[in-house]
Parts: C-alpha cells; sequence; structure tokens
C-alpha cells in the first residue's frame, strides 16, 4: 500500500514541481508586455493571453500538489489540537465526504463542455489571440483527475494513521 501511496503522490508532486516553473515564465512575459507596450508602443493578444494561460495551468495543475503538502486555506482552530489520529479522521471525512465527490461532479458537469471545444479546435476569440482555448478547457477535467489521484493517496494514508 505504501508504494501505491508514494506512485500516486509523485504525480502530484510531479506535475505541481513542472508548472512551477510556469510562474516565472508569467513575470517575465508579463514584464515584457508592459516593457513593450509603453517603452515601444507594441502590443500582441496573443502574448497578453499567454500570460492567462499560464496562470491557469499554474492553478489547475498545481492544486494536487497543493494539497499533497496540505497548503489549500483550512480553519484549524481545533485541528491543530487534535491527535494525529484524530486529525487523520478528519481529514479522512473531508476527502471522502467534500473532495472526492467534488471532482467527480466538476469531470461530470464539465465533460460535455470540454468535448464540445476540443471537437472545433476552440481557438480564441481575439483577432490575434491563442489558438488553443481548447487545449487550457481540457484542464477543467485534468485538474479534478490529478486532484482524485491525490485524494486516493490521501485516503489510504489516512486509513493507515487511523489503524495506528
Amino acid at each position: 500500500m505504501k508504494s501505491l501511496i508514494s506512485l500516486l503522490e509523485a504525480i502530484a508532486e510531479w506535475s505541481g514541481r513542472a508548472v512551477a516553473w510556469l510562474t516565472l515564465g508569467m513575470v517575465l512575459v508579463t514584464f515584457l508586455v508592459v516593457l513593450l507596450r509603453y517603452a515601444f508602443d507594441l502590443g500582441w493578444i496573443a502574448m497578453q493571453e499567454s500570460v492567462t494561460y499560464m496562470h491557469a495551468v499554474v492553478f489547475m495543475l498545481g492544486a494536487a500538489y497543493t494539497l499533497k503538502h496540505d497548503g489549500h486555506v483550512r480553519v484549524d482552530i481545533f485541528y491543530r489540537a487534535f491527535s494525529p489520529r484524530t486529525r487523520a479522521w478528519v481529514d479522512l471525512f473531508g476527502v471522502l465526504v467534500l473532495l472526492l465527490p467534488t471532482c467527480g461532479f466538476i469531470i461530470w458537469i464539465g465533460w460535455d463542455y470540454v468535448a464540445s471545444s476540443w471537437s472545433v479546435s476552440e481557438g480564441s476569440r481575439e483577432a490575434g489571440g491563442l489558438p488553443g482555448v481548447f487545449l487550457l478547457k481540457g484542464l477543467i477535467l485534468l485538474m479534478p483527475a490529478l486532484l482524485l489521484l491525490q485524494g486516493i493517496a490521501s485516503v489510504l494514508r489516512d486509513l493507515m494513521a487511523t489503524r495506528t
């Protein structure tokens, strides 16, 4: 079971570390957009849209990494005083009752929306915009899939912790 947990958590770790580099890209491209606009009176819609795309990728694909590292917001007034076993029960409840159903719902409700975008290879509505809107919309399904994998790893880890 520990090897399965390690495999599932490695996926979240890899995806989070990979997309973290896009934050540097966002800073550099934003700097370039501002420099070109104000210093040279130049600008391209695609360059501006690329910042939005990178931000979406970081947010959507970094969610599982953040979950793995306990980085999501939570009210821990009582939680921090709990024993490790009680914390595991609280976490287990949260994943089973909140995270997994929410991820399933996002996949279920987003499937047709994403599929229709992919079926026409949807592009930007702006002239000169990026052509890959369908790729961006695909993140709507990829994010909950990664969260589901990390959620399963959390359930397995919490079940092990509740048995001690």
